[in-house]
C-alpha cells in the first residue's frame, strides 16, 4: 500500500515539475499512437465497410482473416515489420529501423484489425433495409451508403475507440521495432518496462498513473464524441435527402 501511495505522490512530483524526461516520453507516446492509430483507421475503417456492405468471392474468407487479426501476437507482428525494415528487408534503404516511424507503422498493423472487425461488425448489424428504403426515395448509391454508415456510427466510433486501446497499451512490437532509446523511440510503456527492470517501482508505477490519466482522458472524449448530441439524429431527419 506504502508503494502505491508513493507511486501516486511520484506521478504528481513528475508532472507538477514538468520533468523533462517524462515530458518528452509522455508526448512521444501521444505523437506515436496517435500515427499509429490514424493509419489504422485509414486502412482499417474502409476495409471494414467493404467487408461489411460488399459481397464477393472470397469474402467469408477476408472476415475470418479480419477477425484472426484480433489475436495477433504484438511480438510476431514486431518481429515481421523488423525484418522489412532491416538492412536485408525489402524497405531496409528507407532506414526506418528504431524510429518512431518503425513504432508507428508496428502499431498500426496491430490496430487495423480491430478498427476493420469492429466497424464491420456494427454494418452488418445495420438491417439492410436502410439502404433500399434509402434508394427508393430517389438517394443514389452513394448517399444509401452514408445512410447505412449514419446508422453505424456508434459502432464505428467503438472500432476507433478499440484501435486506440490496442496501440496506447503495446509494448512488445514497440520495443523489437524501436528499441527504447532515450530520446528517440522511448516511449510510457517501454519506460515502464525499464524502470521496473531496474527496481525503480515508484517511478514505474508513477509512468503507470501517468499512462491510465492519458488512456482515460482519451477515451471520455472520443465517448463524448460517440454518445452526444452531435450524433444524434431526430426521427424525421433523412440523411439521404
Amino acid at each position: 500500500m506504502d508503494l502505491i501511495a508513493g507511486a501516486i505522490v511520484e506521478a504528481f512530483r513528475l508532472i507538477a515539475s514538468l520533468d523533462r524526461y517524462v515530458f518528452e516520453i509522455v508526448l512521444r507516446s501521444i505523437q506515436v499512437s496517435g500515427g499509429a492509430l490514424l493509419l489504422a483507421v485509414v486502412v482499417g475503417l474502409p476495409f471494414g465497410i467493404l467487408l461489411g456492405v460488399g459481397r464477393f468471392p472470397g469474402r467469408r474468407l477476408l472476415v475470418a482473416i479480419t477477425y484472426t487479426g484480433f489475436a495477433l501476437p504484438p511480438v510476431v507482428v514486431g518481429l515481421f515489420v523488423y525484418l522489412v525494415l532491416s538492412r536485408e528487408g525489402p524497405a531496409g534503404a528507407l532506414a526506418l529501423l528504431f524510429s518512431p516511424t518503425a513504432m508507428v507503422l508496428a502499431q498500426a498493423l496491430l490496430a487495423a484489425p480491430y478498427v476493420a472487425g469492429v466497424s464491420l461488425a456494427a454494418i452488418q448489424a445495420v438491417p439492410p433495409d436502410v439502404r433500399l428504403q434509402a434508394r427508393a426515395l430517389g438517394a443514389g448509391r452513394g448517399r444509401a451508403l452514408w445512410a447505412h454508415l449514419r446508422e453505424a456510427r456508434l459502432g464505428i466510433l467503438a472500432a476507433v475507440i478499440a484501435g486506440f486501446g490496442a496501440v496506447i497499451s503495446e509494448v512488445g512490437a514497440a520495443t523489437m521495432v524501436g528499441g527504447n532509446i532515450i530520446g528517440e523511440t522511448r516511449v510510457l510503456t517501454t519506460a515502464i518496462v525499464l524502470e521496473t527492470r531496474r527496481g525503480n517501482f515508484e517511478t514505474a508505477m508513477a509512468l503507470g498513473f501517468i499512462l491510465m490519466a492519458i488512456v482515460l482522458t482519451v477515451n471520455v472524449l472520443l465517448t463524448r464524441v460517440q454518445q452526444g448530441p452531435a450524433w444524434e439524429r431526430t426521427a424525421t431527419e433523412r440523411p439521404w435527402a
